[in-house]
Formats: C-alpha cells, structure tokens, sequence
C-alpha cells in the first residue's frame, strides 16, 4: 500500500530530532556513564564525571547544548519503495531545512559550525548546512530515519587503515586508541567498521554508534559471533590501557565498543574507528504519512542526583592578580576555581594573531599577563550573557602556542584534552601553564560565566576573541610551568594499577584450592 509522505512532516521531524538530542542524551548512555562513575576509583577521573553527569541534566531540565560543539549533522534515511512523496523540495532539500530550522531555533540558538570551501575561505554556512545524508532504498511503505549531531573533536579523532588480511584487529586498535589522546573526550563509544571496501569501513564505524549501549547484558550471555567476540575483548582490553576520563587516567575509558562488519575482497581488511564523545547525541523516527515524528522527553529519574563537591583541597584564584610566581607554584593534577577576567581565542583567531604578529602588527587585546581559554561558544538566549560554552581541543592551538607564549606575555591556556610535545617545551621554557576544563560539561561551565565581551575579530563569530568575567569556574592543571603533563603521568599510573590488579585476580584464582568430585 503506498503511503504518502508530506514535505512539512520531513522537515518538522528532523527539526524536532535535532533540538531534542542537543539537550537530551540517550537513558542508555546517561545510565552507562553512571556506572563508571560510581566504580571509578581515580578521584580526578570520578570528578570529570560528575561533572558530565551535572551538566547533562541541567542540560535535560534547562533544555540548552549539553556542549558548545552542537555538531555536524548526520542523515542516515531508509525510504520504503512504496513511499509517494507530497513535495516540491528534493528529500536533501528537505532534510537541510530541518537542519536549518533546528539550528536557528529562537529558544534554543544552536552554534553553526560548519564552513564551506574547506581548504580555502572557511566561510561558515550560517545554518549548519548541509547535513551528511546516507540513503538505502528498502522494501515497505514508511521514512524511518536516525539523525545524529557529532562533535568536531571527536570526529577529528576518527581512524583508518587497510591492514592485511592476517593482521589483527585488536592490536590495530590498541596501538591506535591511546594515539587519539583525549581529545575526543572519553569516556564514550568507539564504533569499528571492519570490510569492505575504505569508504564503507568508515561508513559501518559511523553506523555502529547508532546503536544502543548493551555491553553488560552481551558480557552477561556471552558473544555469538566474531564481532561480539571483538566487543567483548576490546572493551576489556581498551580500558585497561587506562586512559581514564578526559584522558586523566582512571578504570573507564569506553562505555561500550560496538562492530559492525562486511564482506570485503580477498586481498584487503580495511578497518575504521570513529569516536563519540561525551557528547552523545543522536536518535530515530519513522515517518508512516500520518503526520511529523515528535521525541517523547525522557523522565527526570533518568538522571542520577549527583552533587559537585569542591572539597579541601582546591585553589581559588583570582585571574585579575594573578603573577608567574603564583602559578608556579601549581602542580598536576590540582583542582581550581578560576575567577576574574579571561579571553578567549581558538583556531581561527590563534590564525589571525599570529599572522598579525609576523608582520610586526598589533593584536586587537594584549595578552600578557592573561589567560585564554579555547572555546566557541553558542550564542545566548533569554537572560544568559553567554551559551554553553565548555573548551575545545587544546591540541590544534599547538603550533601556535610558542609564538604567543615568547611574544605577547600570555600567561596561561585553558582547553580540553593533552597538549604535544612542541607546546610542553614552549610551556616550561616560558613557565607558563596549561590547565583543563571538562569536555562534555559546557552548559555547567557556562554558569560560572557573568559577562561576554567581544574584544576582537568580530567577523570570526563563534571563533571572535571575548573577554569572558568567571566566577568559581572549576579547571584542573594539566600541564605545569616545569612541563609535567597529567596527561602523560595519569594513564601511566592508572595503568599499571589495572593491570596490578588483573594479576592479583588472575593469582587468587590460581591460589584456590583443586575441586575433585
């Protein structure tokens, strides 16, 4: 029976679907990280939960971006072969004015991220269109459609390879992961696609986490076929490389592993691996012709009761009275709550001030003495002086650190994730300091902020430098003015104790005493 699908109904749906996953994360995954949480035994690692687990249901109840990064759209739509469509726009058409509408939404003001003509202008779209459409033609009479919003970070983390055919998968991904560092913001879901041909191995990684995390009930009947056999040992395996929570260290680097696979040429074993972070964001309607799909808001009790505790032990600093001395008195691994006045400037600007200073020109705000923090925020709605505004991958500001560190006097950085080689030696040298805030927690790190100002580069958007006015916003030093690198020391500590206490568990079980019936 053919089944009339109307234009508006498409639009709506996607529309719908796209504000309901910015401030909505999946029960599944809400319930998965509530586990690790609890049996998280690294302080620092347990503490970058908590705050994930805070922001996600100020998030649900405030109905605002569980992160600043609101992501690049991903269609994945099955068009049932008896479907008519009552349409004068193309479905692509169609699914990038849901998108469009979504993103513009007067209440719910989600950030445009995305540039056109990539390797050149990086001019942002405005709309955060266009949206990535897959298509399947399947038999039957209805739309049904996944919609997913994937953060730049973690996408950017996103690996591939073409192994041989009697290399192993496993130590493919084990060498892999701990080179994604933690800018993908763990712990969250790694999707592996294993065959066919490059493009489609991506392809299967990206469609994996649609997917409903479920690793405790496989763990609890066991696998029954090869590609559950490698969830189960990759996931075992993977987090006790220790990485831990925002790469901090710690017992629970993935909530769930999941592969999909197909069949592949003789000669080729091309496999993928794509993250996603902290910022889990996706869901699923079918269209039957009798009117849009609407997201049903899940209860409040999905979310644990957890409170942030600042305990004895963090620092309060006042960033207007800040000196070199004081930070280098610092250590890894501390807790602070930073306020005053700080700036802000990512990608683009980090661009435009050092080419600025190349040419022996001015900046539009003077650095020294400052902090700034890499961040785009979304822009605010109703009362707010400013969207959600959490940091973003401190790794890409790296080549640009020595230059500002040794020219302007900056002070000190704040981002997410570890920083490289390069900007370590630029940091020590200078004794400056690079510090952290929670990925996945940007709506909790928006509160701590009591005015936004623009100060430069106002044509750049999101990516404008601000001068942001911060009271108790909680950061963690990553990396100290003598270059010690929590990033660095965390997983290495943390590692050993997982594996200290395989090797008790495997001796205790040796050490029993031989059953004979």
């Amino acid at each position: 029976m053919t089944t009339v699908i109307r234009q508006a109904d498409l639009i709506d749906s996607i529309a719908d679907a796209l504000q309901f996953i910015s401030y909505y994360h999946p029960v599944d995954f809400i319930q998965a990280l509530h586990r690790a949480y609890e049996r998280e035994a690294n302080p620092a690692a347990k503490d970058a939960m908590a705050q994930m687990l805070i922001n996600s249901r100020m998030c649900a109840t405030g109905r605002r971006p569980i992160c600043q990064d609101t992501g690049i759209v991903t269609v994945f739509i099955n068009v049932g072969m008896d479907v008519q469509w009552d349409a004068d726009m193309g479905v692509t058409e169609m699914i990038n004015e849901g998108v469009r509408r979504a993103y513009r939404h007067p209440d719910n003001v989600l950030r445009a991220s995305i540039l056109a003509d990539p390797d050149g202008s990086r001019k942002n779209t405005g709309d955060n269109t266009p949206a990535v459409i897959h298509y399947n033609i399947v038999p039957g009479n209805t739309v049904d459609v996944h919609v997913a919003a994937k953060g730049g970070g973690s996408e950017a983390k996103a690996q591939f390879a073409m192994l041989n055919p009697s290399d192993s998968v496993v130590e493919w991904v084990l060498e892999k992961v701990p080179q994604m560092g933690a800018g993908w913001c763990p712990p969250g879901i790694l999707g592996i696609g294993i065959g066919g041909t490059a493009e489609k191995a991506m392809l299967l990684a990206k469609e994996a986490l649609l997917e409903p995390v479920d690793i405790q009930e496989l763990q609890a009947r066991g696998a029954s076929n090869r590609a559950e056999t490698l969830r189960l040992e990759l996931f075992d395996k993977v987090n006790r490389l220790g990485i831990g929570a925002q790469g901090l260290g710690g017992l629970t680097t993935v909530l769930d592993i999941k592969v999909k696979d197909y069949p592949t040429h003789a000669a080729n074993k091309a496999v993928a691996i794509i993250p996603n972070c902290a910022a889990t964001r996706h869901t699923h309607f079918t269209l039957t012709g009798s009117g849009p799909a609407r997201q049903v808001p899940p209860p409040l009790d999905s979310w644990p009761e957890i409170a942030w505790e600042t305990g004895d032990t963090v620092r309060r600093v006042n960033l207007d009275t800040l000196t070199r001395d004081d930070v280098a008195s610092w250590q890894p691994g501390d807790t602070l709550l930073l306020s005053g006045k700080m700036l802000t400037g990512r990608d683009a600007a980090h661009k435009q001030m050092v080419d600025l200073l190349n040419k022996g020109e001015s900046l539009p705000v003077d650095l020294a003495g400052r902090f700034i923090y890499y961040v785009g925020p979304v822009d605010p709605v109703r009362d707010e002086v400013v969207g959600p505004a959490g940091p973003t991958t401190a790794t890409r500001m790296d080549k640009f650190t020595r230059t500002l560190l040794e020219q302007t006097g900056l002070l000190g950085m704040i981002g997410k994730a570890e920083r490289g080689p390069a900007a370590i030696d630029a940091i020590r040298e200078n004794k400056s300091v690079y510090l952290m805030a929670v990925g996945g927690a940007a709506y909790l790190v928006a509160q701590a902020i009591k005015s936004a100002q623009v100060r430069g580069f106002p044509e750049l958007g999101m990516e404008a430098i601000y001068e942001f006015e911060v009271e108790d916003m909680p950061v963690t030093v990553a990396v100290d003015s003598r270059g010690e690198s929590v990033h660095e020391t965390g997983p290495k500590i943390w590692r050993a104790h997982i594996e200290e206490n395989v090797e008790e568990a495997v001796l205790t079980v040796s050490d029993q005493p031989e059953v004979t019936a």
